[in-house]
């Protein structure tokens, strides 16, 4: 994880297209088992810097329809990396460059994708940070600024890049839930 550069960029107009693409695929594949696919992330907030990755959390009724999600998954290339640690949260990897597959085998944008049932902390988190956001605008500017410092300082280490981001979206949360 540490060893990839961490890249910001400023706000990019296609990132919800990108989202779209990736949530149409998504969707016609996993059919009723997914209540919603959300963008979540810094990606989905319009104005914000970000990390150039569209995050996507699959929003399952319950963990216990995980097998069938990892099947369907599967059949799209990706791998399951298990929950990382984060309870009613699933990852998942690409197997190359041109996942989630489909009839035309071309290249797909980065993305990060989970699975969570809808109890999830995780997945309530990413909604409540996002929909924070996009509701206070003088957040946008403070957040762009503390990711484009912490790039600078934490090029090559996304952990240490990731902890410096902790206290904000903790204390945004913590003063606007």
């Amino acid at each position: 994880m540490s060893s990839k550069h961490v890249i910001i960029e400023n706000y990019n107009n296609d990132w919800p297209l990108t989202f779209l693409e990736l949530q149409e695929i998504l969707k016609e594949h996993l059919g009723d088992l997914a209540l919603s696919i959300e963008h979540v992330g810094s990606t989905s907030v319009p104005g914000l810097a970000a990390k150039p990755i569209i995050d996507l959390d699959i929003v399952i009724d319950s963990m216990e329809l995980i097998s069938q999600v990892i099947r369907k998954l599967d059949n799209l290339g990706y791998t399951h990396e298990g929950n990382l640690g984060i309870e009613n949260r699933e990852a998942f990897a690409r197997s190359d460059e041109n996942v989630p597959y489909t009839k035309v085998m071309n290249r797909k944008a980065e993305h990060h994708l989970y699975v969570c049932s809808k109890e999830s902390d995780a997945l309530l988190k990413h909604i409540i940070f996002r929909d924070i956001l996009r509701q206070q605008p003088h957040l946008i500017e403070a957040y762009s600024n503390l990711k484009k410092d912490l790039a600078k300082r934490y090029k090559d280490n996304r952990e240490g890049y990731t902890k410096g981001k902790t206290e904000f979206v903790t204390a945004v949360i913590r003063e606007y839930k």
